[in-house]
């Protein structure tokens, strides 16, 4: 289907007109304010400092597993043993929650260092082995 230039023009002002009073509903002084206001705030010397963060407390191994783990281990890319699948993982689990978990910390072969979670602790590491072997 062609379109004439004159249909083209047509549209285009139609889309100008429109787009302008969408932008004009949005002028007033709330709204612009809202647009503008500062994302953050700057701790000066002599403000009051804001208290300390708190800590969240670990995440579970389905947490880790999901965010990590799972572009790997949930397809099996590079020999790595899928989730539930006892055949990828009854040799690895026959050597001993020890060597699973030393792997998963340390890296093994094409498994880098705590599955590039370097924000884990070992504890959630170990967290997200259990939660793909749970079962088998």
């Amino acid at each position: 289907m062609e379109f004439s230039l004159r249909q083209l023009m047509v549209a285009a002002v139609a889309a100008l007109a429109f787009t302008g009073t969408a932008v004009a509903a949005d002028m007033s002084d709330e709204a612009i304010a809202e647009r503008i206001k500062p994302i953050g705030s700057v701790y000066l010397e002599g403000d009051a400092p804001a208290g300390p963060a708190v800590a969240a407390g670990p995440r579970s191994g389905d947490a880790v597993y999901g965010t990590f783990c799972a572009a790997c281990h949930g397809t099996g890319v590079m020999g790595a043993p899928k989730i539930g699948d006892s055949a990828d993982w009854s040799e690895r689990i026959a050597k001993g929650n020890d060597v699973l978990a030393d792997h998963a910390i340390n890296g093994f072969n094409a498994m880098p260092a705590k599955g590039s979670c370097m924000d884990c602790s070992d504890d959630e590491i170990i967290a997200a082995i259990d939660h793909m072997i749970a079962g088998l």
